[in-house]
């Protein structure tokens, strides 16, 4: 990678935001005196609404640090998937390998690093209300997003599943009253398309409107494959289509059914990053291993195909002040993986492949459904006591069956083996829970919370191999099976104070709470049959969040502490020459730190966005299973995947034009420290600190319902990795998108 230093980086950011702007400002100069800025752009920074608490809520209001993502900016900026949308969170992080089965979203530094089915997610992903019991099924495309608001920290209380961590809150456009519909296209440097087209309206005036919006994207890829008639890999093809129809059959009810279809079809790859002799040099050839090597030589390239799809209905109904509201949801997911183990190929080359170094294929197979059904009530203000109180109540149910089927061919340049392990979970999670609000005094809340949860799990795991002992990357056959059962408690308590009209206060206690877990994967061994304990945290937060200046200025602050133990994390281990995982519960880890979400709008035409987090997420007592191979003295080492510090800045100044027109100019640019992508803290595994600057330069008219716009990512042309995965005499790279800089156009119409 480009080891640029701060100083670059930030002369970088400079020029170009410098040239940015100074272009808007020349057009800003030639804008007609009789159309001032301020009688058609508001001055002050407009009101944002979150469910956080289950109920909507000014995001000023809530006792909970939210970070908040609007949808249609994430649409011009060409973040169209939650890998591109953490760029804009700096609490959050994104660990991306392989396929969407292999990826994980982070939260203040704590994410799930396990594949295996019986493991819950540490960040729970909620769509319209509609709990994701998989972390493979949030990595999606998202079609048509109103809003994305992650909560931050331990969210047991209220929503619908264990969030030990955080949530990813994802709400989609309702359908409008008025018919219309849209049409926008984008294409991007590296043949980078997608085309969006949607319609809505009512059907029954009054009583029932609907909305259907469709999607088609792909991306050839950024990574060269040498290998005779490669191409490009490192891409994707996505296709899908959401429907919502809501339906208000008198004044106290409201019905939302939404379906969804999402089939993605992609080739991520890993690229040789580092080797350390020449035996592996020899089987890479021609590649070249480096910082920035954007080659591979596979004869068959990586394929990945998920569909995700889903039905949903909530009905809410208002008597006497009550809202009570029902969830009933059913979703499937299908996975298909064709993956290579290493930077070498797949099958037996002469002069690459070696005992050393062998080939190897993966080929595997997820098949997972569940159903889902949430009940709520949301209290009017009624008097307990003398003090006015509000409360949120609910019953929670999931129950998620998976199947898959894994196999890996290894070759040599003298043998072939495999193995084929055919394996499941079942899962039922039942809950209760409940979160009020008693007014203490005028400027005085308290917030209590309770959830009660049980979680009912079992697995079934079966091996075969070729061989009767272990080798590269496959153990002996084997086979078995358990279940098991645990009941857990999680809760807040806190305070609010109101400071004056435009500022309030918060301390709180949050309780988080993730079910056991069985380490269910292609290579499980005997040892790993014994369910693991749940995890627990305890977390302290206080924050505040206030506006001025006629709310042209808000800043929101928080800083928080949270102890988790046991600790679910993935061990790397070694057999019979390969690296292996071992689901262990880790013993303790905590996190710490500062977070601020600024926003100001110091003159109708400028709006100015800043994010920052420092988070210290480290490892306070690792606990070492027995027998264990590799070294376990990592007390007092950061967690992976969570840089200390983060930030994301943006910068939009719109400019009037003649005849209806606007002109608006943005730039953004995010950064984060060192980050290690290695638990046991790999020197090679560490990406350094990098900066990203992107730019935007948009012509649109109100009157003629269309935009366009110039969009360049990555201007600084800075390269860097989302992740380092350290193996045994080398180290591999993920590759984003923008690992280079590009630029495209974007257009949208509305009629």
């Amino acid at each position: 990678m480009k080891r640029q230093n701060n100083k670059n980086t930030w002369i970088n950011t400079a020029v170009g935001t410098g040239l940015l702007f100074g272009t808007a400002l020349a057009i800003a100069a030639d804008a007609p005196p009789d159309e001032p800025a301020s009688e058609t752009i508001a001055a002050s920074i407009p009101s944002v609404t979150v469910t956080a608490t289950r109920r909507s809520a000014s995001l000023q209001s809530v006792p909970i640090a939210v970070s908040v993502v609007d949808g249609e900016q994430l649409e011009r900026s060409n973040r169209t998937a939650i890998d591109t949308v953490v760029q804009e969170i700096p609490s959050a992080t994104f660990r991306q390998q392989g396929g969407n089965k292999d990826s994980t979203i982070f939260v203040r530094g704590i994410g799930t690093i396990s594949t295996s089915p019986g493991v819950e997610p540490t960040v729970s992903t909620v769509v319209d209300g509609v709990v994701y019991a998989r972390p493979g099924q949030a990595t999606l495309d998202l079609l048509d997003i109103e809003r994305i608001e992650v909560l931050r920290g331990p969210q047991g209380t209220l929503f619908g599943k264990n969030a030990s961590s955080g949530v990813l809150n994802i709400v989609s456009r309702a359908p409008s009253a008025q018919a219309g519909g849209f049409a926008d296209v984008s294409w991007y440097q590296g043949d980078e398309k997608r085309v969006r087209a949607g319609v809505n309206g009512s059907l029954k005036p009054g009583v029932v409107r609907a909305s259907i919006v469709a999607a088609y994207a792909d991306y050839d890829g950024n990574v060269d494959n040498l290998h005779a008639g490669g191409g490009k890999v490192n891409g994707y093809e996505r296709k899908g289509t959401r429907a919502r129809v809501d339906i208000t059959p008198n004044a106290d009810t409201d019905i939302s059914l939404i379906a969804d279809w999402l089939k993605a079809d992609s080739s991520p790859v890993q690229t040789a990053y580092q080797q350390s002799n020449a035996g592996f040099a020899q089987a890479l050839l021609p590649v070249v291993a480096g910082p920035e090597n954007r080659r591979v030589n596979a004869d068959i390239a990586p394929a990945i195909e998920d569909v995700n799809k889903g039905l949903s209905a909530q009905v809410n109904w208002r008597h006497n002040g009550y809202a009570y509201t029902s969830i009933t949801a059913v979703r499937d997911w299908d996975n298909t993986q064709y993956t290579s183990g290493n930077a070498i190929g797949n099958s037996a080359e002469v002069a690459r492949v070696t005992a050393a170094y062998p080939a190897s294929r993966d080929i595997g197979t997820v098949d997972f459904r569940q159903v889902s059904q949430e009940l709520r009530v949301a209290s009017p203000r009624i008097d307990v006591a003398g003090h006015a109180v509000d409360y949120v109540a609910g019953l929670y149910y999931l129950h998620g069956k998976d199947a898959e089927v894994y196999r890996r061919i290894v070759t040599t340049a003298s043998s072939v083996n495999s193995g084929r392990a055919d394996y499941g979970v079942t899962n039922d999670s039942y809950a209760a829970f409940g979160e009020g609000t008693v007014a203490l005094a005028q400027d005085w809340r308290a917030i209590l919370g309770a959830r009660w949860t049980r979680d009912e799990l079992e697995y079934r795991h079966a091996r075969t191999s070729t061989q009767a002992t272990a080798f590269a990357g496959v153990q002996p056959g084997t086979q078995s099976s358990g279940e098991t059962a645990r009941n857990g408690w999680s809760g807040r308590l806190g305070l609010q104070h109101d400071l004056g009209a435009t500022t309030n206060t918060y301390a709180t206690y949050s309780r988080g709470y993730k079910g056991p877990a069985y380490n269910v994967f292609f290579n499980m061994l005997p040892r790993d049959t014994n369910a693991l304990d749940p995890e627990t945290s305890n977390s302290f937060e206080v924050g505040v969040k206030s506006s001025a200046f006629n709310r042209r200025l808000t800043v929101n602050l928080a800083a928080f502490h949270t102890d988790y133990d046991n600790y679910q994390a993935n061990f790397y281990d070694t057999v019979a020459g390969a690296v292996v995982t071992r689901l262990i519960n880790a013993g303790k880890v905590s996190t710490r730190g500062v977070e601020a979400d600024i926003a100001a709008r110091p003159t109708p035409q400028w709006t100015l966005n800043a994010a920052l987090a420092y988070v210290d997420a480290r490892i306070d007592d690792f606990k070492c299973p027995a027998a264990a191979a590799a070294s376990c003295s990592l007390n007092g080492k950061t967690l992976p995947f969570s840089p200390k510090f983060k930030a994301y800045l943006r910068a939009n100044y719109a400019v009037p034009l003649p005849n209806g027109l606007q002109a608006d100019f943005n730039a953004d640019y995010n950064y984060q420290t060192k980050t290690q992508f290695d638990l046991f803290q790999s020197p090679l595994a560490v990406q350094g600190a990098y900066g990203i600057v992107n730019a935007a330069v948009e012509l649109s008219s109100s009157e003629g319902g269309w935009r366009v716009a110039l969009v360049g990512k990555n201007l600084a042309d800075r390269s860097y990795a989302t992740n380092l995965i350290v193996n045994s005499g080398y180290v591999n790279r993920t590759v984003p998108r923008d690992d280079r800089r590009y630029v495209g156009i974007t257009a949208r119409k509305e009629f």
